[in-house]
């Protein structure tokens, strides 16, 4: 027996779509792929690419593509139930490691994210990885981290419930 095939996902939004940012701010350039636990986004780096350097951008920015990353795909959930991306907030990382000092000019990253957690109470973690989008398969990665993340239900409460303590 045959099951008819699911339908389609939409298409992928753009990106500035996905993030609550603006401006400047938004470092990723589009979404590749995305599903229920994973997304993927690139980031094609050149000399005006926002904190690049003469060599390039240091690849401690690495670790705000991967936010942005996990933002993007919050917001594309968020956008799938029909609901406002909201606010999160980047708590922290665990072992990031980049194997380059730089991320050099005309090269494009592959940002990869894939949740490993997600509690009800917002707090979540994500295993992330940025490749080089030439890379062949198997290639080691550019950079790699665990990032843990708070999206709370109300930023602005959350926010004013902070001022007070």
């Amino acid at each position: 027996m045959m099951l008819p095939p699911l339908p389609p996902l939409p298409p992928l939004p753009p990106v500035r779509d996905l993030l609550p940012h603006s401006g400047a701010m938004v470092l990723l350039d589009r979404v590749v792929s995305a599903d229920d636990d994973n997304l993927c986004a690139e980031v094609r780096i050149h000399a005006a690419s926002m904190l690049a350097t003469g060599d390039g951008v240091g690849a401690w920015v690495g670790i705000e593509y991967m936010a942005q990353a996990i933002a993007a795909h919050a917001g594309w959930k968020a956008l799938r139930r029909d609901e406002a991306v909201k606010v999160g907030f980047l708590l922290g990382s665990r072992k990031y490691q980049a194997a380059v000092p730089y991320f050099v000019p005309g090269s494009v990253l592959r940002v990869h994210v894939h949740r490993v957690l997600q509690g009800e109470n917002g707090l979540g973690a994500f295993d992330c990885r940025i490749d080089a989008a030439d890379a062949g398969q198997g290639a080691p990665a550019l950079a790699t981290a665990t990032v843990t993340v708070f999206q709370p239900d109300n930023v602005n409460q959350f926010l004013e419930d902070g001022k007070a303590g």
